[in-house]
């Protein structure tokens, strides 16, 4: 398939470039200019954005063993309709992804049925457990980007040391869900004033930020990249940017949620709004924006978490934390972000694409001649409402109902094909 794309706003974060440029695009790769012929395909972008495919690296895509909420062929349906052309994919499934033959099951069920490339994360630890460390040369060397007990903190310290130690040897990224457990036990959204008229156990601050500043002082010990998922309050925004000051090797990501709601999205016990981390205070989205603002955090992530209606229409404190995000998070960037001015459209896109490929060690994130067709064109004045039954994703699980979003995908490209076009 050749593809010629005219007249787009070219935004990549790689090389610097944002200007009014055309794409070329050849046997799946971006190529340098040519002649159309008869079997070119012209796609008039005047008045987009053309970005690099747009990469989520963290979602949860629950095959093995939980289909029912999502398969990786309908979550990599909702990544492409969302704009994303790579997800990479939390391992809590049933079995837990902890040994290389989960991780090979999970490459090639993307490889025959997803619509967008799906990077698995191995576990930590076996079972996710805690207890010992799963088989992570094995997983490294079967294909696995990362490793993470997402969901799940590694509360113990020498564990961690010893996964971070490994994965240095191995040159791939730990991720961590910083929670403190004994802080955040039975915790079911942020303590504070909305908790205590609601009647709810809360979870403090301090959950998050005794552990994120536990894992900083591991990376800079050991020498391993540190990833830290969904950052949520301002005292892990402060940690972070320390740790970058004293050039620790350590990067972050912001989810939508966390960075647009705040914990009075939980009235009327909305279980749509249970996430973990909960969602915040008013000052905590403040210091996430400023953090993804001055380059703090480096990452936007949906941590894309599909559940059934039945399984979040119980009490609240019974609901599983957790909302879908594939399907919004650009909606959100852009109207929450980017037409605020918070973010320039290139900072964006390097959050969205650029940065995560550059985090995971993937050849992506960019739209430099030679590299892989992955493509996402924005219509930055397109408008919606968000109706959940239109997601292509299972889960409908989403806080955002009816909220007007402008700045939408239109195209999804990838390697070279299309995998969505509104």
């Amino acid at each position: 398939m050749k593809l010629i794309i005219k007249g787009g706003r070219l935004l990549d974060p790689a090389s610097g470039r944002d200007e009014t440029a055309d794409v070329y695009v050849q046997d799946g790769s971006i190529s340098s200019p040519f002649a159309p012929d008869e079997n070119t395909e012209i796609i008039d972008a005047t008045g987009k954005l053309v970005a690099p495919g747009f990469i989520d690296m963290h979602v949860h895509l629950r095959e093995p063993g939980y289909e029912y909420k999502e398969t990786i062929a309908t979550g990599t349906a909702a990544a492409a309709r969302g704009g994303f052309t790579g997800v990479a994919c939390m391992p809590n499934t049933n079995p837990v992804t902890d040994n290389r033959f989960i991780i090979e099951f999970v490459r090639r069920r993307a490889a025959e049925s997803g619509q967008a490339n799906v990077y698995p994360i191995g576990a930590i630890s076996r079972g996710s457990r805690g207890e010992e460390l799963a088989e992570l040369g094995d997983m490294r060397d079967a294909g696995a980007v990362a490793f993470s007990d997402d969901g799940r903190p590694v509360s113990d310290a020498g564990l961690m040391r010893r996964a971070m130690q490994y994965c240095r040897m191995l040159d791939a990224p730990v991720i961590s869900h910083c929670e403190e457990k004994s802080l955040a036990a039975g915790g079911v959204m942020h303590e504070g004033y909305q908790s205590t008229i609601l009647g709810l156990k809360g979870i403090p601050s301090s959950a998050e930020e005794v552990m994120v500043a536990r894992d900083i002082i591991l990376a800079a010990e050991t020498g391993c990249s540190l990833h830290i998922a969904h950052l949520s309050t301002a005292g892990s925004v402060a940690l972070v940017r320390e740790a970058k000051k004293r050039g620790y090797p350590v990067t972050a990501e912001a989810t939508p949620q966390h960075f647009t709601l705040t914990d009075r999205a939980v009235a009327q016990y909305n279980t749509a709004a249970k996430v973990n981390p909960p969602l915040r205070g008013d000052r905590d989205v403040q210091a996430l924006r400023e953090g993804l603002a001055d380059g703090t955090i480096d990452v936007i992530a949906t941590d894309h978490a599909p559940h059934t209606y039945d399984e979040k229409n119980v009490e609240f404190d019974l609901a599983p934390f957790g909302l879908v995000g594939l399907e919004t998070a650009v909606g959100l960037v852009w109207t929450e972000l980017v037409h605020t001015g918070i973010l320039t459209p290139l900072q964006a896109v390097a959050k969205l694409a650029y940065n995560p490929a550059c985090i995971l060690g993937i050849n992506r994130g960019t739209l430099t001649e030679g590299s892989a067709a992955d493509i996402t064109i924005i219509d930055p004045g397109i408008t919606e409402s968000v109706d959940p039954e239109r997601f292509a994703g299972k889960g409908k699980n989403t806080p955002f109902a009816g909220r007007t979003l402008q700045g939408l995908p239109v195209i999804t490209i990838r390697s070279g094909h299309y995998s969505y076009k509104i």
